[in-house]
């Protein structure tokens, strides 16, 4: 019998599974604006700082950049060694292959080689996870994490989990194993974007670890109160949002200027093609129409009405839409 981690899939999961379904159509249309040599070059170098940030590494993305660039930076030989070691496993993200037990031992080889004398192998030895003031896990005895890693990859291989979801459970189940003897927290959330990369390969140059840094604290919270519910749900619910705001930093700093942030570009376009068609149309007709809810459709209007592309002319039951500028 295949292990199956516990975790509950909750109406607050599936919500935001569906935003952020919704969040990458936008990126879709955006993707020729996004994916550039440039844009790609400055959003690793805002995952590799974040991630390594996060574990206590000082460097700034100004000197993460120097050091991809080949120039020398002042900084401790250890820290110097953590960015070219992520930024040599971030390199071959595209070319793990999520499943494989062997990718992640060549993966956490590449992400510390240069400071681990075992790197690649799982710990010997028995660990607890640290706080500033007290023990917050004990990890599972060394002598049982290569099952449990092998367990876990055989349900990543079987499940047919939503790949969001299934991220995150791995990412929670990674560090309540804690197999390694060092880089646990980085391996975890590179995993995480290398399964997100073989669902939609645009999360290779989406920054979700910088915005994880950004909430370090509730990071923290969530693996501590999945650890003290036995379950990952309120991790999985906690890297959902993050997923989500990574999503939204991107589109929102891409869109232009005079187009609403916060909306679906091609939902705009498609709300004034219908008043276009029909000046009579309904709120809840262009909610049936595009497979949204009345709320959805009711704040893209007013969006649309607070920049001045279109206005109600009468009542909504007896009047008319006029568009009053189309792009």
């Amino acid at each position: 019998m295949i292990y199956k981690p516990p975790y509950i899939i909750t109406s607050k999961i599936l919500a935001l599974v569906s935003d952020i379904v919704e969040r990458l159509g936008d990126i879709k249309y955006l993707e020729s604006q996004i994916n550039t040599p440039q844009l790609r070059k400055i959003n690793r170098i805002k995952t590799i700082t974040g991630t390594l940030q996060i574990e206590g590494n000082t460097f700034t993305e100004e000197k993460v950049t120097a050091i991809l660039e080949g120039k020398r930076v002042l900084g401790t030989l250890k820290e110097v060694s953590e960015v070219l070691g992520a930024i040599k496993a971030y390199d071959k993200l595209d070319r793990y292959s999520y499943k494989q037990l062997k990718d992640l031992l060549d993966a956490h080889q590449l992400l510390m080689g240069d400071i681990l004398t075992h790197a690649g192998d799982f710990r010997v030895n028995n660990v607890g996870v640290h706080s500033a003031s007290e023990v917050i896990h004990i990890a599972p005895p060394a002598s049982r994490v290569p099952t449990l890693m092998q367990e876990l990859f055989n349900w990543l291989k079987t499940t047919d989990e939503h790949p969001l979801v299934v991220s995150s459970v791995f990412h929670y189940e990674f560090e309540f194993i804690h197999p390694f003897s060092d880089g646990n927290g980085r391996m975890g959330r590179l995993w995480q974007s290398v399964i997100l990369h073989h669902w939609k390969p645009i999360f290779s140059f989406i920054p979700i670890e910088s915005v994880v840094r950004d909430n370090q604290d509730r990071y923290y919270q969530a693996l501590e109160e999945a650890g003290s519910l036995g379950e990952s749900t309120p991790f999985v619910e906690f890297m959902l949002e993050m997923i989500l705001e990574s999503i939204e930093n991107i589109v929102n700093k891409t869109v232009p200027k005079n187009v609403p942030k916060n909306v679906p570009l091609k939902r705009l376009d498609k709300i004034l093609a219908l008043i276009q068609k029909n000046r009579n149309i309904t709120l809840a007709q262009m909610a049936d129409i595009l497979k949204v809810s009345n709320k959805t459709i009711q704040r893209d209007i007013l969006k649309l009405k607070k920049s001045n592309k279109i206005k109600r002319l009468g009542s909504l039951k007896s009047g008319y839409w006029e568009i009053l500028k189309v792009n």
